[in-house]
């Protein structure tokens, strides 16, 4: 199991300087990958007084691809999104901006897409929040031509392409897409047509439950369930400290292929309070064992 580190979106600051210490003292360490979160743009509460969303205006978001662009000219960690809201973007777009992240990082990228909940950034962005997850299932199919031939020649219910294709293919050939999601349907999808989940779970007995329906609907879909990555999870703030290992443990005995740590909501006041908990947790965990 691989063990890599979220990038703190909402509280690390919009410092370039402090965005390359990050990335960099991670890959010093010896974390694997960095996962960043997507949000395009944020509501604004101030005439929502019953908004439930995570977050709003407030919470700061750099753009993947964006940062992406940036951290592959910087580190030799692996990319990876978790995730971005694909039905909400351009689907032969994010081909494109994802084929020249794979290629910067010498293909060490993999591309985590889910369907979000925010209707208001669906609504800015002049896309359907109400049949999300069909077209989801439509874009996948769209995206892998996109990445394994030339010239694409595609009539489907949301998308036409007229004999065209993107320009330089990139180096993973497709590009792993990773589904993020916690109801059936998103189950459902996963077995079906993902090269990896995520889990935004703890390992406990209903997350076990959880890993085993995704594991039955792989099978059902004629697929062997030992194929499917999973990118698991562990949100310090959210799993009490004398659990931080055990949990670890548990997702490798569950079949994670790699594992993120989570440093936000941690009540850290400042970007360097980041750098310092994910250097304490990299020894303390001692999770060497693991990357090895």
């Amino acid at each position: 199991m691989k063990v890599g580190v979220v990038f703190p979106q909402i509280e690390i600051g919009p410092d370039p300087a402090v965005v390359r210490d990050y990335a960099q003292t991670a890959e010093g360490l010896g974390y694997t990958h960095l996962l960043a979160y997507d949000h395009v743009i944020g509501a604004d509460l101030t005439n929502r007084p019953g908004w439930r969303g995570a977050y709003s205006l407030q919470s700061q978001f750099h753009e993947p691809f964006v940062l992406f662009g940036y951290l592959a000219g910087i580190t030799n960690l692996e990319l990876v999104t978790g995730v971005i809201i694909l039905p909400q973007r351009q689907t032969v777009l994010v081909a494109k901006q994802a084929a020249a992240v794979d290629i910067l990082t010498g293909g060490k990228f993999r591309l985590g897409i889910g369907v979000g909940w925010n209707e208001v950034e669906y609504e800015a962005l002049n896309e359907s929040f109400h049949n999300r997850g069909r077209r989801e299932e439509e874009q996948i199919e769209v995206m892998r031509l996109l990445w394994t031939e030339e010239s694409v020649s595609f009539k489907g219910r949301w998308h036409s392409i007229p004999e065209a294709g993107i320009n330089p293919l990139p180096v993973q050939r497709p590009i792993p897409i990773y589904v993020g999601g916690s109801t059936d349907p998103a189950f459902r999808r996963i077995g079906k047509m993902a090269d990896g989940w995520m889990p935004q779970f703890r390992p406990d007995a209903e997350g076990e439950r959880k890993v085993k329906a995704v594991k039955q609907y792989t099978r059902d879909a004629g697929r062997d369930p030992a194929t499917l990555g999973m990118e698991a999870r562990l949100t310090l703030a959210n799993t009490p400290r004398n659990e931080w290992r055990k949990d670890l443990e548990r997702w490798q005995q569950l079949g994670a292929t790699h594992l993120s740590i989570n440093t936000m909501s941690f009540g850290l006041k400042s970007p360097q309070e980041h750098i310092d908990l994910i250097k304490q947790v990299y020894n303390e965990l001692g999770l060497a064992d693991f990357n090895d």
